[in-house]
């Protein structure tokens, strides 16, 4: 990627220096927040800067250095499923947003095309960069009809009366910025965190007993979801891993449970990898009505039949907007399940099944079943790669269903909280085109194709202030339609400022 960005940039005229150097490991990776500074401490403040990513990456390593810096910044992401700059370069996109730094992006998977050179050399030469926003528009709650706009009004007015809670198992997870809301922000909304500690989730889980997990595991095995155990747990799933789970599983919905919180968030790589087997076992079935029992400490389940909304790692804008999809969704009796993914990657579709830009939304576990093809028995569970979990964990993992889809943002911007939400479809793929999208990202993680109403690759790009996209499936198109329209209502009415993106609901 490097070596592609320097040539575009010396065709456009002008020359790269490179701002740190390769580390002794030989990556030219800056892997910490000092590493960071440091390089920053060395480039000229009002020198143009060009953040070049070509993986998942932390932002708050550069996000000191760039808030500071007083010359233009471009973000810039190649465009792979193996290593996803995109995923990385969304993440800090939000990140400067949220902290109210300018910034232009662009994107490209060869560096050779007309969209990215233009878009350089415009760059190169002003200093700045604009994309086409026209499928951007300001939300009116009018476009709803009046019971939505009732239903959205009984939520908010819930909320802010009773309040509820977010359950946060310590904040910041892999350096996301943007995915921490301020109190102040919060508190409008009727919603609180309940700031709780993986220590206190390592210890509860050890006090669970493991005849609860076992229970949990034939309950999942008899719906006929499938657990691909080895005997090597260096590198294989094994039983004595997924009992780990199940117990984190019991010992969180007991804190949850404890706090009254109404959604819990776990950071899962940081701190809990080295103590335990990943959580997304866990976090993919508490955001499933139909799970296991979680017995509280007197054997009482709790929240039976219901799912306790996840937000995958401690991500609190999604948290957010899991609490207001789970309500509307309830209300009008649309299916409540949701989940975020990572907006991994995507291409159109070769076999030509489907038209348009087709996405791979994937994240690593936290997805319902009742999102998967086949449900519990189209759910798989599969080793978590050692490079994240050294010990190991199993995957909750499927093909998303088809069907029509409200997916949606909440971002802070400008000092305040931003919703941008839209429609779509999550749509089937053959087999083999399905399985060559698994195997060129992370096969062992649930995967989504999606295509979005209204917007394609560079739409979304030039928008989406977060690596991550909240989804939920309505009961058909008008079901989703009705959905989509009430939630942007209710965040309305809790005084976030919204934004339809893409075919507008008319």
């Amino acid at each position: 990627m490097e070596e592609k960005l320097s040539r575009a940039v010396s065709d456009a005229g002008c020359s790269i220096r490179r701002g740190h150097p390769a580390t002794d490991a030989g990556h030219g990776f800056l892997a910490s927040q000092r590493e960071g500074m440091d390089a920053f401490a060395d480039i000229d403040p009002e020198a143009p800067v060009i953040i070049a990513i070509a993986a998942w990456q932390y932002s708050h390593h550069v996000v000191p250095g760039l808030l500071l810096h007083k010359g233009p910044i471009l973000t810039v992401a190649n465009w792979q499923g193996k290593w996803p700059g995109l995923v990385g370069m969304l993440n800090l996109n939000g990140s400067l947003t949220a902290m109210g730094r300018d910034y232009s992006t662009l994107w490209s998977e060869t560096f050779d095309d007309d969209f990215f050179r233009e878009g350089l050399r415009t760059w190169l030469e002003t200093g700045h960069l604009e994309h086409d926003l026209s499928h951007v528009r300001a939300f009116h709650p009018s476009w709803a009809e009046s019971g939505l706009r009732e239903t959205a009004a009984r939520i908010a007015g819930d909320l802010k009366r009773n309040k509820a809670i977010l359950g946060v198992f310590d904040e910041g997870c892999m350096g996301m910025m943007n995915a921490m809301i301020p109190d102040h922000l919060l508190a409008p909304l009727g919603l609180f965190k309940e700031r709780l500690s993986q220590s206190a989730l390592y210890h509860e889980t050890q006090q669970v007993d493991p005849a609860h997990a076992e229970a949990a595991l034939e309950w999942l095995e008899d719906r006929g979801m499938t657990f691909h155990f080895g005997s090597d747990p260096e590198t294989e799933l094994t039983r004595e891993q997924v009992i780990e789970q199940l117990r984190l599983y019991v010992a969180a919905a007991r804190i949850a449970d404890d706090f009254g919180c109404e959604a819990i968030g776990i950071q899962y790589q940081q701190g809990l990898k080295d103590l335990l087997p990943a959580s997304d076992l866990a976090e993919g079935l508490f955001n499933n009505d139909e799970r296991p029992i979680a017995p509280d400490r007197n054997g009482v389940p709790i929240r039976e039949g219901r799912s306790i909304p996840h937000f995958n790692e401690v991500d609190e804008c999604a948290g957010v907007d899991a609490i207001l999809t789970d309500r509307v969704h309830r209300a009008l009796g649309e299916p409540a399940e949701t989940t975020l993914h990572d907006v991994r990657w995507g291409a159109e579709d070769p076999t030509g099944t489907v038209d348009g830009f087709v996405w791979v939304f994937e994240i690593s576990g936290a997805t319902p079943p009742a999102h998967h093809e086949g449900g519990f028995a189209g759910t798989e569970s599969h080793r978590q790669p050692p490079m994240y979990f050294r010990l190991g964990g199993g995957t909750v993992t499927g093909v998303a269903k088809s069907g029509h889809l409200v997916w949606s943002r909440v971002y802070v911007a400008d000092g305040g909280l931003h919703m941008d939400i839209g429609t779509g479809r999550a749509v089937s793929l053959p087999a083999a085109e399905s399985r060559r999208r698994r195997d060129s990202t992370t096969p062992q993680w649930p995967i989504m194709h999606a295509v979005l109403d209204g917007q394609g690759r560079d739409a979304l790009m030039a928008r989406h202030k977060a690596n991550h996209i909240q989804v939920a499936y309505g009961s058909d198109a008008d079901g989703a339609r009705n959905a989509a329209l009430a939630k942007a209502c209710l965040a309305a009415e809790l005084g976030m400022t919204v934004h339809w993106c893409g075919t507008q609901p008319l």
